[in-house]
């Protein structure tokens, strides 16, 4: 029997099912309660016309594969999605809704899904976005699942917007403290310059500028620096955090969303990406102290550390964005039979003890 229909029957008979995709992102989040079922055999690209930016793919197919079809029409997914394995899936990365360094040019992973196809915990098997149904309370389940970790649905199909490659692209290396590069990034700012990424790490700004060749060579002459050379494997390292600085064998890895205008002192990061508004930490193994400290400052904190064994990982959530959360799950899987232990349940318990 397909998966699809397999997993329909099973939580028609009220019976948990718990997802992944390539388990390239298994550390994020809570542990799943219930034995996965991988994805990966629901693959495919279903729909793919370059002139109309628009790609439609099954969710187990691999990331790998949907961007060698977008380099082969000269085009690409706009919000970089890290890649954090070979076996890493389009479903996956919606799941866990991270982006990659263009986030600040081009938006998010949510901003650049147009619709998906998803089984709810009634065993139904719903279409959400563009030319189909919304969601009967309002909400638009399709940018809801981005992020969701699959506890709103299993995601079987997923259209996402697609962009042309820029005709040219070149990073500029400027040697600065990390102070220094947040307040030259605000003065770029107000300039029209072609900026896709910025970002700090080893005393050094990394800006990265893509568009027509005459923009980018007037840009980078007005902004000055050294031509990174090796610039690819410098965006896809930080992209990827496959960097050296991102790896610490006795502290854990934590993403801190702030302000960009968010002072330095404030915090202290190794790196920034998306122009300061993501921040880069390490802390103690068991030390959640960087939900507070983000909390403090208006933002959220996520753990990526890899040996993390309880809780989500996930900023606590507010009481009243709590609510609305658990209101939302009860509409799309009223049992509570997907994804057991993402997220919600240990939100709650991450709330109290912090």
């Amino acid at each position: 029997m397909p998966l699809v229909e397999t997993l329909c029957e099973r939580l028609t008979a009220r019976e948990p099912v718990a997802v992944i995709g390539g388990n390239t992102k298994s550390f994020l989040a809570g542990r799943l309660t219930d034995e996965p079922v991988s994805m990966r055999d629901h693959a495919g690209i279903v729909n793919y016309e370059p002139t109309e930016l628009v790609l439609t793919a099954k969710s187990g197919t691999t990331l790998h594969e949907i961007e060698s079809c977008l380099r082969d029409a000269r085009q690409m997914l706009p919000f970089e999605p890290p890649r954090l394995g070979e076996s890493s899936t389009i479903g996956g990365v919606m799941a866990s809704g991270l982006s990659g360094p263009r986030r600040m040019h081009l938006g998010s992973a949510r901003d650049c899904v147009l619709g998906v196809r998803l089984i709810n915990g009634l065993g139904q098997h719903l279409k959400f976005g563009g030319e189909v149904m919304k969601n009967v309370a309002g909400y638009d389940l399709s940018r809801l699942s981005v992020g969701a970790f699959g506890t709103l649905g299993v995601l079987t199909e997923v259209s996402v917007k697609v962009l042309p490659i820029p005709e040219k692209e070149q990073t500029q290396k400027l040697e600065c403290s990390q102070a220094e590069a947040l307040e030259m990034l605000i003065r770029i700012g107000r300039r029209p310059y072609p900026v896709s990424a910025a970002s700090w790490i080893n005393q050094a700004l990394y800006i990265r500028l893509s568009g027509a060749a005459s923009g980018v060579e007037s840009a980078a002459a007005a902004i000055g620096g050294e031509v990174l050379n090796a610039a690819d494997q410098f965006w896809s390292e930080l992209r990827d955090m496959s960097a050296q600085e991102f790896k610490s064998s006795d502290r854990w890895l934590w993403r801190i969303s702030v302000a960009p205008s968010t002072p330095t002192d404030a915090l202290d990061a190794f790196c920034f990406d998306w122009a300061g508004g993501q921040r880069w930490i390490t802390a103690p193994a068991n030390d959640y102290s960087p939900f507070e400290l983000a909390s403090r400052l208006g933002g959220h904190a996520i753990c990526f550390d890899r040996h993390r064994g309880e809780g989500t990982g996930m900023q606590p959530l507010e009481a009243g964005i709590l609510r609305l959360n658990r209101r939302v799950k009860q509409a799309m899987d009223p049992h509570g039979l997907i994804n057991r232990g993402r997220l919600l349940e240990e939100a709650t318990h991450a709330n109290e003890s912090c």
